[in-house]
């Protein structure tokens, strides 16, 4: 049962107080998940202590953590439009430029703070060594997904970029995935149906699958060997994805230095064809 479930089955036993914390949270779930234990509070007429006493009343550790339960909720269920209303409250007056920016690197500073450091060096290396690369990241993720096909694409001829909006394609396209391979699954809140399937499917052919997702509560998660974590939100209807963006620059190198060598060759190669082929403007001549 998930957290707004708990709390109902859970509000005959509270106080008078705590009922009005519940009734909120559970009618305005998109506003209560971004409040400080405070502004609740204030807002349903109760003290702070009150309201941190009814994060422990429901097992958690403090309101913090009640709080990010909120969070995950919402950012699974939210419609876009729902989205655009909650960004209007937590940003309210301030300057939005700063603001927004100020929210992405917090989000790079937690990423670089929790995510498992082992997992990521074991994912670079499986990726490092697979017979193919199979990437797949629908919607706003599909950005990053070619962004890791791009750069994989100049260092190796094993990668494969899954990209279909149909399930039976999906299938279609990684028919001869096994053991051999690694699948880097790209999803956050509201995740992708395709690329859950793809990661399921992966797995159960005895593929790698590296998950760059949200955290261990996401659906990719289940099928994972790597879980690589970073942290998103929603920025209005945009999806935060600066630390997502991050770790897969992080990911890309350490591949590339994996394989110093043979991608030190490649791009020696490439040198010389975007050289020959005028791929890239030259220094503009001095205007008289």
């Amino acid at each position: 049962m998930d957290i707004l479930d708990q709390i109902t089955a859970a509000r005959p036993t509270f106080s008078k107080g705590q009922k009005r914390i519940a009734d909120f949270i559970t009618t305005h779930t998109d506003k209560a998940a971004f409040m400080t234990a405070a502004k609740m509070g204030a807002t349903v007429g109760v003290s702070e202590s009150t309201v941190v006493r009814f994060a422990y009343e429901l097992g958690f550790e403090g309101y913090p953590e009640l709080s990010r339960s909120l969070q995950q909720i919402i950012k699974t269920q939210l419609t876009s439009v729902q989205r655009i209303a909650v960004t209007r409250d937590r940003i309210g007056e301030e300057d939005l430029l700063e603001r927004v920016l100020t929210l992405d690197m917090d989000k790079i500073r937690r990423t670089m703070e929790e995510i498992s450091h082992e997992d990521f060096e074991k994912a670079a290396a499986a990726i490092a060594s697979a017979r193919n690369i199979y990437v797949i990241g629908d919607r706003s993720a599909n950005a990053l997904a070619r962004f890791i096909d791009y750069y994989f694409g100049l260092m190796f001829n094993n990668v494969r970029l899954v990209h279909t909006s149909s399930t039976s394609e999906l299938y279609e396209q990684m028919v001869r995935v096994g053991p051999e391979d690694v699948l880097i699954g790209i999803s956050f809140p509201r995740y992708s149906t395709l690329t859950v399937r793809a990661c399921r499917f992966a797995a159960d052919a005895g593929a790698t699958v590296v998950a760059i997702t949200d955290g261990s509560s996401s659906p990719l998660a289940k099928a994972a060997n790597y879980l690589l974590a970073a942290r998103s939100d929603m920025t209005s209807f945009v999806d935060a994805l600066v630390a997502p963006f991050s770790l897969v620059n992080a990911l890309i190198v350490a591949v590339g230095l994996l394989k110093e060598d043979e991608v030190a060759a490649t791009f020696s190669r490439l040198e010389q064809i975007w050289s020959e082929y005028n791929v890239y403007q030259g220094p503009s001549p001095d205007v008289q």
